[in-house]
């Protein structure tokens, strides 16, 4: 009965925000709570809505303070130089932008956090999608997957939770893995490409001057961190000419910025300072020195009060990222309620049993291949920790029974994540969303699909290679 509440619960909730019938904030919230009851743990509810929030607090804590921390730093223009040099590739033509928008969010993720990489790559490349008439969903859908195939990098959290899980080495899951993980991350570069010449074909090749007229207004008032009123868009002059969208010369190029180069927040005598500081955060994160929470903490208190000594300047730059704060850390909040009754009523425990015991015997020998098919629903219906400690163990344990190594069961795990990183279960997606000013249900609709088979040609590529 758990089992098919489970499900029910889940697949409500989906269809629920996909048919924008309710917000996925009250989703979130009423959805789970409705279906305690009908398991007859509404006495209980209570006490899952506190675990679930006790469990996520410290995620909610994080994105606050990481969203301020790399607020600043995209105010006082640390990323410009990335940013110019991805927009001056990008120029006014839909398919580079849309290809820029994929390999932005690659390098950002890097830093190994989803929050961060969404963040920096919509700040870059909404003013572009805004005053293109672009698709939204589209530069969504691109990042999320990007991110998603970045995400298995052993500081991003599925490799170390697998090796946890299963008591292995993280750099023996991960580096034969290499091969299968770059041929995911190209088949995005050709998933991005496809659809910018979709966008291209729709919009039509714009000339420089045609890009500018068709958004003459301020577009990212608060995306990237902008004050009431502040632009931080740079809309320059319309340029003659016809034909394509190519810049004939540097001065042209500086008159389409995504982000102003002249914006009273830029700090460029502390640019070394931030990029030290930076580099400093993220290399505490990956060395695991202080809990990351903790780290954005103190990161954040340091940036506003070296670029930004003065108090009023230090509450306007928080104030500026106010609404994104809110908007995501509400989100998760929310998100506590579900997976506290989801974990608590003991439904996602019966739902992997469930699917475990349905794989039939015969499948034994190839627990590997099964175990990378189920890395696509199981993230995406579960949060990473209830997949890596609680269904992983069992599939490793039942593909030892049949000569599997729990080294091949780990790699396979990690197929799903690019599905994963647009799960409603996983937070940073609220941050992509919300910033990019796109309904969660539009993006779920478009994104999906292509998600799933970025996995599929991961899991391919990693059987092709022999590393699953």
């Amino acid at each position: 009965m758990l089992t098919i509440l489970g499900f029910a619960m889940i697949a409500t909730f989906l269809v629920l925000i996909m048919t924008k019938k309710m917000s996925p904030i009250a989703a979130l919230v009423l959805i789970p709570a409705l279906f305690c009851v009908a398991v007859g743990q509404g006495a209980k509810l209570g006490d899952y809505v506190i675990d679930g929030v006790g469990n996520l607090a410290p995620t909610a804590a994080m994105l606050m303070f990481a969203i301020v921390y790399f607020g600043v730093m995209i105010d006082v223009g640390l990323f410009d130089p990335v940013v110019r040099a991805i927009l001056r590739f990008c120029k006014a033509d839909p398919m580079r932008i849309v290809v820029g928008t994929a390999v932005l969010a690659a390098i950002v993720s890097l830093d190994g956090d989803g929050s961060t990489t969404f963040m920096i790559t919509v700040s870059a490349m909404y003013p572009l999608y805004k005053r293109l008439k672009m698709s939204l969903v589209v530069m969504t859908g691109v990042a999320a997957t990007a991110n998603g195939v970045m995400n298995t990098l052993p500081w991003g959290g599925p490799t170390a939770r697998a090796a946890t899980a299963l008591k292995l080495d993280a750099s023996e899951i991960f580096v034969p893995m290499i091969p299968a993980l770059a041929v995911g991350l190209l088949a995005v570069f050709l998933l991005s490409y496809v659809l910018g010449l979709r966008e291209r074909k729709r919009l039509g090749m714009l000339t420089l001057d045609e890009a500018l007229v068709r958004e003459p207004e301020t577009v990212l008032a608060g995306a990237g961190g902008g004050t009431g009123g502040e632009d931080l868009l740079r809309k320059g002059p319309a340029t003659s000419g016809t034909g394509s969208a190519d810049l004939t010369d540097d001065e042209d190029e500086d008159e389409f910025q995504g982000l102003d180069p002249n914006r009273s927040t830029l700090r460029p005598k502390l640019y070394w300072f931030n990029a030290g500081l930076t580099v400093a955060l993220l290399t505490a994160m990956i060395m695991d020195l202080m809990p990351i929470p903790v780290l954005f903490l103190l990161g954040a208190a340091l940036a506003l009060t070296v670029n930004f000594p003065h108090m009023p300047d230090q509450r306007a730059r928080i104030a500026a990222h106010a609404d994104n704060v809110l908007n995501v850390s509400g989100m998760v909040f929310a998100a506590a309620v579900f997976t506290g009754v989801l974990t608590g009523t003991g439904m996602v425990e019966n739902m992997a049993d469930w699917v475990v015991g349905a794989v039939p015997d015969a499948m034994g020998p190839h627990m590997a291949i099964v175990t990378g098919l189920l890395s696509l629903p199981l993230t995406y219906f579960m949060s990473n920790d209830g997949f890596y400690f609680g269904v992983v163990p069992v599939l490793a344990e039942a593909g030892a029974a049949h000569g599997v190594s729990p080294l091949e069961i780990a790699r396979a795990s990690l197929a799903g994540q690019a599905l994963h990183m647009s799960s409603p279960l996983v937070p940073a997606v609220y941050v992509l969303v919300g910033m990019a000013k796109v309904e969660f249900g539009d993006h779920t609709r478009f994104t999906v699909k292509w998600a799933v088979l970025t996995s599929l040609v991961v899991l391919g590529a990693g059987i092709l290679f022999g590393t699953i």
